[in-house]
């Protein structure tokens, strides 16, 4: 007998399928320069999540 498998929402993420991305902002290094400016902020995009691949649960087996 075959039992169903459980959908948890996923803790990685909590079920927004995606890791949002975030950034860093510090004056004591530089990162590119656009324009005459300098930006000070360095970025992650979001990605999908890992650990759900992208689906917001993981199944319990």
């Amino acid at each position: 007998m075959m039992s169903n498998t459980d959908k948890k929402v996923c803790p990685e993420c909590n079920g927004e399928k995606v890791i949002q991305g975030t950034c860093e902002c510090d004056s004591e290094w530089r990162g590119t320069k656009t324009g005459d400016e300098w930006n000070d902020c360095q970025c992650v995009p979001q990605m999908t999540c890992p650990l759900c691949k992208g689906t917001g649960f993981v199944e319990n087996l």
